[in-house]
C-alpha cells in the first residue's frame, strides 16, 4: 500500500478533529494527516464541525442537547458523503452511540430532526462513525501497515487504550474489554513491542470531568497508573485519545510541581508513533510540543535512524507537504 495505492478502503471519510488536538496538540492532527496519506487514505474536511460534545458530562445532564449537538456534526459528514473519522477516544463515544441511538430509536430521531430543522439540517443515518485505530485495525490491518514500515521502532510501549474506545463493549465489538489486543497489535506493526504493565486497561483519570472538578483524584488515578507503567520500563506512553493524551502529558508536568514526582515518561498519539516508523521527524509530528519531554528518548529515536539510513536524521529527506522516505 502507498499513496497511491488501489488497495486502500474505497469508503470517503470526512476528518473530525474534536477540541483538544487543534487547541492543544497540533501535532496529533498533522501526524494524522501525515499518516493517512501515505497509507492512500484520503480526507475530506469537516468544515463547520463543533465540540462532539463528551460522552460523559453533557449526556448526563442533558441527554436530549448531547444527540442534538452530536447529530448537527454528523449531517455536516452526511452532506459529504462521507464516514466520519475521529482520532480521539470520547468523540468516538458520543458520535458513534449518537449515530447508533438516532439510527435505531425513530422518537429520539423525530426529537432531534425537530430541532435540526430550525438550522436546515436533518439527520439521515447514513454514515458511519470510525475511530483511527480501529480503521486502521479493521480496514487497512497490521499486516498490511508492517508492510509500509520504513524505520522500525525498537521501542519498549505502554499501550493506554482508554475508555470509550473499548466501552461498552457490546457496541465496540473489538474483542475482550478486560483483555483488548488490537490496539497492541498496531503497535507492533511499527517494530515497537507492547510491554504488559497492571492496570493497563484502568482510566487515565481524566474522563467523566474528573480533571476539571477534582483534579487530586484524576492525578491520583493517572499518578497510579504512571508507577506500573514506570516499573514495566516502558520507553513512552501510545494513546488513542487526545483527552487521555492530555492527562498523560500535562498531568506529569503537575505531579512534579505539585508534588515533586518526576516520572517523564514521553507521550504519544498512536498517530505520532505510526508517523515515526514511516520516516518522520519529532518536530513534523509535534512530538516537541509536548509537556513531557525526555532526552534520552529523542536520542534513542536519532540512534534507530541512523542505524537504518547512516548519516541521515529521522525525517531527512521527507517532503512535509508530499511525504516520501528517505533514500
Amino acid at each position: 500500500m502507498t499513496k497511491n495505492s488501489t488497495d486502500s478502503p474505497e469508503r470517503n471519510l470526512s476528518l473530525f478533529l474534536g477540541c483538544i488536538a487543534p487547541n492543544r496538540y497540533p501535532g496529533i492532527e498533522s501526524a494524522t494527516r501525515n499518516v493517512m496519506e501515505r497509507l492512500g487514505i484520503s480526507l475530506k474536511e469537516l468544515e463547520g464541525a463543533s465540540c462532539c460534545p463528551a460522552p460523559g458530562v453533557f449526556q448526563s445532564f442533558d441527554k436530549k442537547t448531547w444527540l442534538t449537538l452530536a447529530s448537527r456534526n454528523l449531517c455536516l459528514s452526511e452532506a459529504l458523503d462521507a464516514d466520519l473519522l475521529t482520532v480521539c477516544n470520547g468523540c468516538y463515544a458520543t458520535l458513534a452511540d449518537t449515530n447508533r441511538i438516532l439510527k435505531e430509536d425513530n422518537d429520539e430521531k423525530a426529537g432531534v430532526n425537530e430541532k435540526l430543522s430550525e438550522i436546515g439540517k436533518e439527520f439521515a443515518g447514513k454514515i458511519e462513525v470510525r475511530h483511527i485505530v480501529e480503521y486502521l485495525f479493521r480496514e487497512v490491518s497490521p499486516v498490511k501497515i508492517r508492510d509500509e514500515i520504513t524505520h522500525p521502532l525498537d521501542l519498549r510501549v505502554a499501550v493506554h487504550y482508554g475508555c470509550h474506545l473499548i466501552k461498552p463493549s457490546h457496541e465496540r465489538k473489538l474483542g475482550s474489554v478486560e483483555n483488548p489486543s488490537f490496539f497492541d497489535e498496531l503497535v507492533e506493526a511499527t517494530g515497537a513491542r507492547s510491554i504488559e504493565y497492571e492496570d493497563k486497561t484502568a482510566c487515565c483519570g481524566a474522563g467523566g470531568g474528573a480533571r476539571s472538578a477534582v483534579q487530586d483524584v484524576a492525578l491520583r488515578l493517572m499518578e497510579k497508573k504512571l508507577e506500573h507503567m514506570q516499573r514495566a520500563d516502558v520507553d513512552c506512553i501510545v494513546d488513542a485519545c487526545p483527552f487521555c493524551h492530555l492527562q498523560f502529558d500535562q498531568g506529569q508536568y503537575e505531579l512534579a510541581g505539585l508534588q515533586g514526582k518526576e516520572f517523564s515518561i514521553p507521550v504519544l498519539h498512536y498517530s505520532q508513533l505510526l508517523g515515526l516508523a514511516l520516516g518522520y521527524s519529532p518536530e513534523e509530528l509535534g512530538i516537541y510540543l509536548n509537556r513531557t519531554q525526555n532526552s534520552e528518548f529523542y536520542t534513542k529515536l536519532g540512534e534507530m535512524a541512523e542505524n537504518k539510513f547512516p548519516g541521515k536524521k529521522l525525517g531527512e529527506g521527507i517532503d512535509s507537504q508530499k511525504g516520501g522516505v528517505p533514500v
